[in-house]
């Protein structure tokens, strides 16, 4: 048995080459639980549940509220009640909803942790991340190729710009994997704080039958959703 999966990408640098590479990762383990998560759904036709992406909490800090936004914090922004009517989809349910932790490690052993959160519809998949980096987001148009462009969004840097998501095929026996180009995604891009002092939250779009998703669901996601990501309100 075979399954595609696209997964979103960054731009075309070092840094965004290796969030893409752990961004597939992530892609693969909830593409697995949400093949289980498809087929249940035939049974039981309900909106998808959040799953996965909870905090790892270190010895000695139970009970501690985290640092930093978890996959599972992501995944309850992100799979609202309303998101169908958002995406201009009215009627439609989710099919999956998903949290990762996940993370990027540089050299000399540094790791920038790169959470996220995926809710697939029929028509449409959106997902939701954050990069703990120190880079800020108004100096990265130029790193995400032609045609992006600088702005503000809810009173913050933000970059709007068009990706391509990877497709991945693979056999759940592990044999006959690859990987191509998928389907064309528009992305926003939006500085954690006012100041655009490191770091960045992204909403990223892509229709499943490939064709072009609609610029205004995607701004009109990210403003419902980025705000009530824990750490908005006091990041100002």
């Amino acid at each position: 048995m075979a399954d595609d999966i696209d997964a979103p990408t960054k731009g075309p640098n070092a840094w965004g080459q290796a969030v893409a590479a752990v961004l597939l990762i992530c892609a693969l383990s909830v593409g697995l639980w949400a093949f289980g998560e498809t087929a249940s759904s035939n049974r039981d036709p309900s909106p998808a549940a959040c799953s996965g992406g909870e905090p790892q909490k270190a010895s000695g800090e139970s009970g501690k509220a985290p640092r930093r936004v978890s996959g599972a914090q992501l995944c309850k922004a992100l799979n609202r009640s309303d998101l169908a009517e958002l995406l201009g989809t009215p009627g439609e349910m989710a099919k999956t909803a998903g949290g990762s932790g996940g993370s990027v490690k540089l050299a000399g052993g540094k790791e920038i942790a790169t959470p996220s959160a995926r809710v697939e519809f029929a028509t449409y998949t959106v997902n939701l991340s954050a990069t703990y980096d120190r880079l800020p987001v108004a100096g990265s148009a130029a790193l995400l190729g032609d045609g992006a462009q600088r702005r503000k969004f809810l009173g913050r840097p933000a970059v709007f710009y068009s990706n391509r998501t990877i497709s991945i095929r693979f056999r759940l026996d592990g044999s006959d994997t690859d990987s191509g180009p998928g389907v064309p995604a528009r992305a926003l891009v939006v500085a954690p704080d006012a100041k655009d002092s490191g770091g960045s939250l992204e909403v990223t779009l892509w229709r499943t039958d490939g064709g072009l998703p609609d610029d205004a669901a995607l701004l009109r996601i990210a403003e419902k959703v980025l705000p009530t990501i824990p750490g908005w309100a006091a990041a100002g």
